[in-house]
This record gives C-alpha cells, structure tokens and sequence, in this order.
C-alpha cells in the first residue's frame, strides 16, 4: 500500500505543478483561484503537521499570493516525500489523534489521512480549473490517467456560461 501512496502523492506533486503554471500563464488569474490553490496547500501542510505530531506551518485557509505558492507547494510537497520515504505498510494503520479546525477532536488512521489528502487537494483542483475557464484561461488537466500515462488526457474546449446563467444543455 505504501507504494500506491507514493504514486498518489507523486500525482498531487505533479498536478499542482501543472495548475500552477495554469495559474501563472493565465492572463488574469481569478482571485478565488489563487485562494483556492491556497487552501489545497494549506490543508495538505495542516494533515502533515498532524502526521508529524508538530504544529503547522501555514493556516489551513492561508492568504497566499501567486509569487508566493511554489515556494509553499515545494515544502509541502517535499515534506511528504520524506514522510512517505520512511512510511512503512504497518504504520498505516497507526491511529492519529488531532483536533479539527471547529474544534472537534478525532483519531484516525494514517493510511485514511493520507487517502483523504490526495483526494481533498484533486476536488480543489477541480474548483480552480472552473475558475480558469470562467474567467476565460485555460484549465490544466490533472486526471490521475494523464500522469500514468504520461499523455494529457482527452478535452474539449466546451465554453461555459458566465456564473449564474444556468448549465448548458447537455
């Protein structure tokens, strides 16, 4: 299992790292991106904090400008490497105590909070890519397949109303 976790987070790396360049070559990043890239880093730093037993690093919602994400993501990415790198499969099931961000104690398993991680950041992903194409930019596929393969992943360029004009009909 703890080869599987390696790919996963192999994949988070590599999908923000292709988000971020989306981020950066976007003519005008939306805002609520930049805030929502910010919150996938945010919480992958908070659960590595839990893992690690320390307190973390960045807030869980953390005012971040595009200039100062790499540098974010770099830590954060290289901290789970190292975490996972000395990860073996009988540590999956270790139980992790924590308090959450209202307030509310839990514990639960490693190999859980690690799961939770890689899918908590790939649904933010999703939220930004939205935002880039609302606004106008274009989004940065980051299908688990397309990084296995290592062949983007089929798209259409299928415009989307402005927000709040109703679904296309499908």
């Amino acid at each position: 299992m703890s080869g599987q976790l390696h790919r996963l987070f192999n994949h988070l790396a590599w999908a923000d790292a292709r988000l971020l360049e989306a981020l950066k070559t976007a003519a005008s990043p939306p805002a609520e991106a930049i805030r929502e890239y910010a919150h996938a880093l945010g919480a992958d730093d908070v659960w590595l904090a839990r893992l690690q037993g320390r307190p973390p690093r960045i807030a869980v919602w953390p005012a971040l400008t595009l200039a100062e994400l790499p540098g974010a993501a770099a830590i954060i990415h290289e901290g789970y490497r190292q975490y996972l790198d000395a990860l073996d499969d009988a540590a999956l099931d270790r139980r992790v105590g924590y308090t959450n961000s209202a307030g509310a104690s839990f514990e639960s398993a490693v190999g859980d909070i690690l799961l939770h991680v890689a899918m908590h950041a790939q649904y933010h992903r999703g939220k930004i890519n939205l935002l880039l194409r609302q606004a106008g930019a274009e989004p940065a596929p980051t299908d688990f397949i397309a990084f296995v393969r290592g062949v983007p992943a089929a798209s259409t360029r299928v415009p989307l109303p402005p927000p709040g004009a109703g679904r296309p009909p499908l």
